[in-house]
C-alpha cells in the first residue's frame, strides 16, 4: 500500500482549555526500527491527553506531541525488525502519543490484536485503561482474591475497568462514584458497593468492613490521608494520578505501624520494554476475560476527530460514564 504523504490530525496550538485543539494537516509519521504506522480507525481520549493540553504533561522525548495514547486500526506500515505484525493486521494499540491523527507510530509490542468479535470502536478503549489498571493493580498492588479492593472513579474508564478486573479476579469490590446513577452502574459492573462521594461517608463504611487491602486512586489531594486511614492492616495505596493536587499534609507514623504501603506510577514515562512486559502480561490475563464475556470496555460517547475540542470538554465535565473515543477513519 502507498500511504499519503500528509495526513489530519488534531493538535495542541498552545497550553490551555479545550478550544487550543485544532484541526491540522501534518506529514505522516515513518516507522523506526521495531515500529508500526497504524491507519487509526479510533482513538481514544484520557485524562492524560487534557493534562498534556494543558500543559502539565510534557511528551517522552522523541515522542509525537500530539495528544491520544491509544487507538485501533490497522498495520499499514513496517520498520525495520517487526517481527509480530504484516501489513492489513487489525491491532490496537498504546501509544507514546499522536492519537489524534489518521496514522501513528508505535513500538510493535506494544500492539495487541483485536479481540475476536470486537468492534475497532471498542478495542480503542482497551490500552492506555488495561494496561494502567493491570500494572498498577495486580503487578504493582499485587491484588488477590478475597481481598478487599477500594478504586475511587468508578465511572471513569479506568474505575469501569478495574471494577471488572477486580471482580474476575475474586477480589470484593469498592467504589466511590459522583452521583447516585453512577454508582449503580458501578454495581452493575460488579462493585459490592460504590458510594456517592457527594453524599456518602465512603471511608467510615470501608473501615466498617474491615478496611481496604489496596486502594487505587487518582484522586489525591484531600483523598491521601482519608486513604491512609481507610487502609487495612499491611494494606497498599497506589496512586495513578492527582486530580486534586499532588500536595497534602501525611502523618507517616501510621504507615510505620500499620506497615502500610504508599506506592504510584505512570505509563507513559516508561521504557518500551516495561510497557512490552505490560502489554504481555494484558494479552496473557485481560484477553481471557474478554473472551470470556467477564470483561468489556464501557462506552460513553463518539465523537469525530475535528471534535476533538467537545470530547475533552465532554471529558472534564466529568459528567460521562465509561470511555470517550474519537472516530478517525474506517
Amino acid at each position: 500500500m502507498t500511504l499519503s504523504h500528509v495526513m489530519r490530525a488534531v493538535e495542541i496550538t498552545q497550553a490551555g482549555g479545550p478550544e487550543v485543539l485544532k484541526p491540522a494537516t501534518l506529514p505522516v509519521p515513518v516507522p523506526g526500527h521495531g515500529q508500526i504506522i497504524i491507519r487509526v480507525a479510533y482513538a481514544g481520549v484520557n485524562r492524560p491527553d487534557a493534562l498534556q493540553r494543558a500543559g502539565l504533561y510534557a511528551p517522552p522525548a522523541n515522542a509525537s506531541p500530539l495528544p491520544g495514547l491509544e487507538a485501533s486500526g490497522t498495520v499499514v506500515a513496517l520498520g525495520p525488525n517487526v517481527t509480530r505484525w504484516a501489513i492489513g493486521d487489525r491491532v490496537t494499540a498504546l501509544l507514546p502519543g499522536g492519537g489524534y491523527a489518521e496514522y501513528v507510530a508505535t513500538h510493535e509490542a506494544h500492539a495487541l490484536p483485536v479481540p475476536e468479535g470486537m468492534s475497532l470502536r471498542e478495542a480503542a478503549c482497551l490500552p492506555e485503561t488495561c494496561f494502567t489498571v493491570w500494572s498498577n493493580v495486580v503487578m504493582r498492588g499485587g491484588l488477590r482474591a478475597g481481598e478487599r479492593f477500594l478504586v475511587h472513579g468508578g465511572a471513569s474508564g479506568i474505575g469501569t475497568t478495574a471494577i471488572q478486573i477486580a471482580r474476575t479476579l475474586g477480589a470484593r469490590v469498592f467504589t466511590t462514584a459522583g452521583s447516585d446513577e453512577k454508582a449503580r452502574t458501578c454495581e452493575s459492573l460488579g462493585a459490592e458497593r460504590a458510594f456517592n462521594y457527594r453524599t456518602e461517608d465512603w471511608a467510615a463504611a470501608i473501615k466498617d468492613e474491615g478496611g481496604a487491602n489496596l486502594i487505587l486512586d487518582m484522586v489525591g489531594g484531600p483523598y491521601l490521608p482519608r486513604n491512609i486511614r481507610t487502609l487495612a492492616d499491611d494494606g497498599r495505596l497506589v496512586q495513578i494520578a492527582f486530580l486534586q493536587g499532588p500536595k497534602v499534609e501525611l502523618n507517616f507514623s501510621e504507615m510505620m505501624v500499620r506497615r502500610l504501603t504508599i506506592t504510584g506510577s505512570t505509563l507513559r514515562p516508561q521504557s518500551d520494554a516495561a510497557k512490552a512486559r505490560i502489554a504481555r502480561e494484558v494479552e496473557a490475563h485481560v484477553w481471557p476475560m474478554i473472551a470470556s464475556g467477564h470483561f468489556a470496555p464501557v462506552m460513553d460517547s463518539e465523537f469525530p476527530l475535528e471534535q476533538a475540542a467537545a470530547a475533552h470538554a465532554r471529558m472534564e465535565s466529568s459528567g460521562h460514564t465509561g470511555k470517550i473515543v474519537l472516530k478517525v477513519g474506517d
